[in-house]
């Protein structure tokens, strides 16, 4: 197909000299010569030192089933799916309200609004924790007016609710930005010719505005997931008492010393993720633009 499209264009530039399938196809190897170096020397060389490093534990490929038998490695997988699910399904409601809203009304400050929505996106996981604890630590912002008006100060932060904030936080600008862009492509006339034949607004809600957003939430609810799977600033800065599949990650291997453990759990987080958005995939088809 490439050197078809490459032969389609130099057929309408024939003042261009005319190159075979030979040269095309060496130039198009060179040129993926650079991606396929990143990924071997990035990705593959990594995860082989990370499989091999479960082979040498004392227990061996054993090592891989320890997150099913254990019960505080599979608590924090379970607990770290059931956050991530949560904080994925509030950012889609919230964003597709907002981002809607921001799409197809006009008003002062609009602009100051988006950005302000889109300002997490560059703030790192550490900075997003130390706002949570601000907002809702033992001198946060709750803290004090709730001390002011019952006398018993309301913290949260240091907790899987605290956790669920920020990982909220900083997911709702990735999440808006494509329910956005998804929602400038609507076609209005649509809605209303919906709306003259009768259809109420809930109708018109689910049978047209929903499935023209549908591609937008189901990429922007995957990178979701994926993120607050994976994430782990965040969690570090509140981790009191949370014990997500990151933190317990991070414990083993640097408190512990346990690197065929730490090693087992990083591959069974990475191939839970992996698992999860390829299922989104198949669901929602190549519309979704979901890269597994």
């Amino acid at each position: 197909m490439v050197f078809e499209k490459l032969r389609g264009w130099r057929s309408r530039h024939p003042f261009l000299p005319k190159i075979t399938a030979g040269p095309d196809r060496l130039i198009l190897t060179m040129l993926a010569v650079p991606g396929v170096m990143v990924v071997v020397a990035f990705f593959l060389l990594p995860l082989a030192r990370v499989a091999l490093a479960v082979a040498d534990g004392p227990d061996g490929l054993a090592t891989y089933f320890i997150i099913l038998t254990n019960p505080r490695y599979l608590g924090s997988l379970i607990q770290t799916l059931a956050m991530s699910a949560g904080v994925t399904v509030v950012a889609l409601v919230l964003c597709c309200v907002s981002g809607l809203f921001l799409v197809r009304n006009r008003f002062a400050g609009r602009s100051i609004v988006k950005a302000l929505l889109t300002l997490p996106l560059s703030f790192p996981g550490v900075v997003v924790g130390f706002m949570v604890i601000m907002l809702a630590g033992r001198q946060g912002v709750l803290a004090e007016i709730s001390n002011a008006l019952t006398g018993e100060r309301w913290v949260f932060a240091y907790n899987i609710a605290g956790l669920f904030v920020g990982y909220l936080y900083f997911s709702i600008p990735r999440v808006i930005l494509a329910v956005m862009a998804s929602a400038e492509k609507l076609d209005i006339a649509l809605e209303e010719a919906a709306r003259s034949l009768g259809a109420p607004g809930w109708r018109v809600v689910r049978d047209v505005i929903l499935p023209g957003l549908m591609p937008g939430l189901i990429s922007s609810g995957a990178i979701c997931f994926a993120t607050a799977m994976g994430a782990f600033g965040t969690a570090f800065t509140l981790a009191t008492e949370i014990n997500v599949l990151p933190m317990v990650i991070y414990t083993e291997f640097t408190l512990n010393a346990n690197t065929a453990v730490a090693a087992s759990l990083s591959i069974a987080l990475g191939l839970m993720t992996w698992a999860c958005l390829a299922a989104v995939r198949t669901i929602a088809g190549p519309s979704a633009g979901i890269s597994t």
